[in-house]
């Protein structure tokens, strides 16, 4: 399946579940759509809260969706280089270690996520390992180590959450709007039932959700071009560079849903891509600073 629609998918699907509680909630409460700021409080309440407790299962639910193994003594060669790569690298951004992990795929690619910078995990690819020289392999590791340090993953939920809140309020308001218009225009002044107030508030949800996808994916690629840059300043620029010139010739992510996101490399550029282009990555990093 295209990763770009399941991470859209999964993002309509979190907003309308707790719409769907915010639809039975509201009405328990003796809220209506005119109560605008209870309504936005109701809302951010749900939308803000809903991404930050993702963002604190994001460390499990990623290492289960990869089927990821925590590095806690490192058994081979391998093991011991990423271990200790990731050790120095967190030293010269004066972060606390975070755990590692490797998980088995074809897929040339490493993500990093986490609650905090205290809290945090650094996942690679055996594939990462398997077609990229040290010098390579270290840029990746230190591309996910500048996320970390920047802290992109409490920024993006952060954003992710207040899209959601917006998301959620504006689906029902343009309820409430078609509702009383309804009303205006019955003899009886009866507005829409229960069931289609729903259905109505779900097709909204959709469509502003599209829209915040557009504006979550404009700052995941922001993200990006940093996340570069901070690689480069721990190992170089060069470095880097040959990375993503590795990564131009390895297939599209494998990274399913919103990890898709996480990863160092995502899909063609577009106005749902999670990632900039190989190419204006690496003329970013070719610009004089």
């Amino acid at each position: 399946m295209n990763r770009v629609f399941l991470f859209l998918i999964t993002n309509i699907v979190v907003v309308a579940t707790l719409g769907l509680f915010l639809n039975i909630v509201l009405p328990a409460f003796g809220i209506v759509t005119g109560n605008t700021t209870t309504l936005l409080i109701f809302c951010a309440v749900f939308g803000v809260g809903g991404s930050f407790i993702s963002l604190y299962m994001s460390k499990s639910m990623a290492l289960r969706s990869v089927g990821g193994q925590v590095i806690e003594t490192p058994r081979n060669s391998a093991e011991h280089w990423v271990f200790n790569t990731v050790s120095r690298l967190s030293r010269q951004a004066n972060l606390p270690m975070p755990q590692v992990a490797l998980y088995q795929s074809d897929d040339i690619n490493a993500f990093a996520t986490g609650a905090s910078k205290d809290n945090s995990l650094v996942a690679i690819s055996t594939g990462l390992l398997g077609h990229m020289n040290q010098d390579e392999a270290e840029a990746v590791l230190a591309h996910e180590i500048s996320h970390i340090a920047n802290g992109d993953m409490v920024t993006m939920a952060l954003i992710q959450g207040v899209l959601n809140t917006f998301v959620m309020f504006f689906a029902r308001i343009v309820a409430g709007i078609v509702d009383n218009a309804m009303r205006g225009n019955n003899n009886n002044g009866q507005g829409m039932g229960f069931l289609a107030r729903m259905a109505v508030t779900f097709v909204a949800e959709i469509v502003f959700g599209v829209f915040a996808s557009i504006i979550a994916m404009w700052f995941s690629r922001q993200r990006e071009y940093r996340a570069d840059a901070g690689a480069g300043n721990l190992v170089g620029n060069h470095k880097m560079i040959a990375a993503l010139q590795r990564l131009s010739t390895s297939q599209p992510s494998q990274l399913e849903g919103q990890l898709t996101a996480f990863g160092i490399i995502g899909k063609p550029s577009s106005l749902f891509a999670s990632h900039p282009s190989i190419e204006d990555r690496i003329a970013r990093l070719q610009q004089p600073r």
